[in-house]
């Protein structure tokens, strides 16, 4: 059964008022994992195929094509994590 650690690189916090966070998707399971998460939330906007403006249980966040997804407003790893299982597996 595959975890969320066979589909994420990275994971990197930014700096300011709002706990954002950037997820880098490994490059052989990037493909399936953006079918996972479109699949499971609502496409908000779209970009010219590039960047996708997602939502997901009240969440608002960007998806990129180049396989990196970036999640506002994080209050916790906790909640990265419950997140992150629920789009991925």
């Amino acid at each position: 059964m595959p975890t969320i650690k066979d589909y994420v690189a990275t994971i990197e916090g930014i700096c300011g008022a709002e706990k954002d966070v950037i997820i880098t998707f490994r490059l052989e399971e990037k493909d399936v994992a953006i079918a996972n998460i479109i699949k499971r939330s609502t496409v908000k906007k779209s970009v010219s195929g590039f960047m996708l403006e997602l939502e997901f249980q009240c969440m608002t966040f960007r998806l990129f094509r180049s396989g990196r997804t970036v999640f506002r407003s994080v209050k916790d790893r906790k909640m990265l994590n419950k997140i992150l299982a629920a789009l991925l597996l």
